[in-house]
């Protein structure tokens, strides 16, 4: 059996995914998502811009037939070529399997080896910004089989990544060992007879081509994976316990868990209470505890974030108001409801969405600042801080900490004054935060798509969603076709108005329940 980069690079990543890979029904793959792709393009572009720093030798191969890529690769390294791309290396790892490495360089360096006065190093192209452990370890597994090839150890690989660490050097003595482990352990899990337990990390999940699989097989099993805040290291823990399924999660005592660790008394309280809300398929009123309010008014510590070479010398941050359970059940005669869009190749925030529901005359209105180009950030930016200005008084509800730090980051990027900004920061109310520190809902996640699809609201677009706006916006700029920007901007206004259902019920609940 080949073992090879990719498996290494996905093992680190799921356990499951190499021996599904390997031994899976491929019918049962989904087809690649945008995102995926443009993901797949993103990649090849950043590949190209750093090949164009190159004059390199390429080995002649049908791809597959690795012995011919690898004789290649051999052949051009024995001629001294200064760089080598789309090289093959193989070695002998046991009996019955061969590592094969595809560095996607291999760069000429003066030293001895099998070849002469010089040898290769290889060199590997991520699209990631931080030299993150897999990408090392990976490193490591070129650097392994590279030695083996060409008969002398290496003690540095190179990464090239996007951002300022664009070329990292690794450590290959630090990560050789980490990267052995992994590959033993790759090894055994590829000779099982069946795959690994299976795991649902949404973050994590979401982009694989077996996702739609292995969230069968986890809906069938009932697994505990699927009841948030059950996370690997929790997983792990519950398992010792024999504590398997939601029923007997839901009948834990607090105490058992509450010094384990990943777990603390809130943690504890809080997942069997979401068992027990899942099990009974009902809301469950989460214990309250007041935090402690840090305000945000303190005016040096927002100017301090805004201009910190200007400002007041403190060491006070700006940080979001911790929110009263009151906050939110409280119902004004005009809210707002706040949703971005953003590029983040571009570090761009290209689609601010307003919903103004003004309940005194019963009317509302919906607001699309749309940035065509990522010039007009400015232009829409402004737009927004003059139509909130119009409503002083309206509490601005928002969906995670997203929305609120977007604003401070323009606020900073534009160098807009902080006393026209700190009373809008002030009346941010996040009702993800709200909702997650008072209700436990009998939900797979707390994301609002699946949030408010549970209260009964539908997107317009049902494949819609954040991470194809991403495509989609990519493609606008490329193609300029406007029914792009069309179903982006019909997704940001769903998205605030799905916002609005959750509060609207979070208040109604509470209301019902006798804690407002």
């Amino acid at each position: 059996m080949l073992i090879n980069a990719e498996l290494l690079l996905q093992y680190q990543r799921c356990k499951r995914r190499p021996f599904l890979d390997i031994h899976g029904d491929r019918s049962r793959r989904d087809a690649a998502n945008d995102l995926l792709l443009k993901l797949y393009q993103d990649k090849i572009t950043h590949q190209m811009s750093i090949l164009e720093q190159f004059t390199y030798q390429r080995p002649e191969y049908q791809h597959g037939d690795w012995k011919a890529g690898a004789a290649g690769t051999l052949e051009l390294m024995h001629q001294g070529a200064e760089s080598i791309h789309q090289g093959v290396l193989l070695a002998s790892y046991s009996e019955k399997h061969k590592l094969l490495s595809r560095p996607d360089i291999l760069i000429k360096h003066k030293g001895q080896s099998r070849f002469g006065d010089w040898m290769y190093v290889p060199m590997s192209i991520e699209l990631g910004k931080r030299p993150k452990q897999e990408y090392q370890v990976v490193a490591a597994f070129h650097t392994y089989v590279l030695a083996v090839v060409q008969q002398v150890e290496l003690e540095t690989a190179w990464l090239m990544l996007r951002g300022r660490e664009a070329g990292y050097s690794v450590d290959i003595r630090k990560w050789l060992p980490q990267m052995q482990d992994f590959l033993e352990e790759c090894i055994q899990t590829l000779e099982r007879q069946e795959a690994p337990e299976v795991f649902i990390s949404r973050q994590r999940c979401s982009l694989c081509h077996w996702y739609s699989h292995c969230y069968g097989v986890a809906q069938s099993q009932k697994h505990l994976s699927l009841v948030p805040g059950v996370t690997p290291v929790r997983y792990t823990q519950l398992q010792a316990l024999e504590i398997t399924t939601v029923e007997s999660l839901a009948k834990t005592r607090f105490h058992e868990l509450e010094n384990l660790p990943g777990f603390d008394r809130t943690v504890a309280r809080k997942l069997i209470l979401q068992a027990q809300s899942v099990l009974d398929n009902r809301p469950v009123i989460l214990p309250y505890k007041p935090p402690k309010h840090e305000s945000i008014l303190d005016s040096s510590a927002v100017e301090t974030f805004l201009y910190p070479d200007t400002a007041a010398n403190t060491h006070t941050n700006a940080t979001q108001p911790a929110l009263q359970r009151d906050d939110i059940l409280l119902t004004a005669p005009v809210e707002i409801f706040f949703d971005i869009e953003a590029q983040p190749d571009l570090n761009l925030n290209y689609l601010l969405g307003v919903l103004v529901v003004d309940r005194q005359s019963n009317t509302e209105q919906f607001y699309s600042f749309l940035a065509e180009k990522q010039e007009e950030e400015q232009l829409i930016w402004q737009q927004f801080l003059d139509l909130v200005w119009q409503y002083p008084d309206a509490p601005i509800y928002h969906f995670c900490v997203y929305e609120f730090d977007t604003v401070k980051r323009l606020a900073k990027l534009y160098h807009t004054p902080y006393t026209s900004v700190l009373p809008i920061l002030d009346r941010f109310v996040d009702v993800y935060e709200t909702l997650t520190q008072n209700v436990a809902l009998p939900v797979e996640s707390y994301a609002l798509k699946t949030i408010a699809r549970w209260l009964g609201f539908e997107w317009r677009d049902a494949d819609a969603s954040g991470a194809k706006c991403i495509y989609w916006y990519d493609q606008w700029l490329k193609t300029g076709d406007r029914s792009l920007l069309e179903i982006i901007q019909r997704y940001n206004e769903d998205d605030c108005r799905a916002t609005r259902s959750v509060k609207d019920w979070l208040e109604n609940f509470f209301q019902n329940n006798g804690q407002s």
